[in-house]
């Protein structure tokens, strides 16, 4: 498997609510609401740490599963935010954005 990068999308605004992070498209103008694990992911988004790097370091060292069950489950959820246009995926490092 080719590896997978991500990075926050740029027209996004967070803020970190007790374990949840609460996202807001600007696009849209949709509300998500990430749980602690989700969350994780999302603050590791830096557009140069592949995916799995992340779930390794992140979900398996703080959780109690499988590599190969997290990063399935990541890769998931990171499409699922991507559609919603709140996640960038590349199979090549992402470069940041200013804004």
């Amino acid at each position: 498997m080719n590896p997978i990068y991500i990075a926050r999308a740029p027209e996004v605004a967070a803020r970190m609510l007790g374990d949840e992070m609460m996202i807001m498209s600007a696009r849209t103008s949709e509300l998500f609401s990430l749980n602690a694990t989700a969350s994780a992911i999302w603050q590791a988004a830096d557009g140069r740490t592949p995916l799995a790097d992340i779930v390794e370091g992140t979900l398996c060292a703080g959780y109690e599963v499988t590599t190969e069950e997290a990063l399935r489950d990541a890769v998931e959820l990171v499409q699922n935010l991507s559609a919603h246009g709140i996640l960038q995926i590349s199979d090549q490092p992402i470069a940041e954005s200013t804004p």
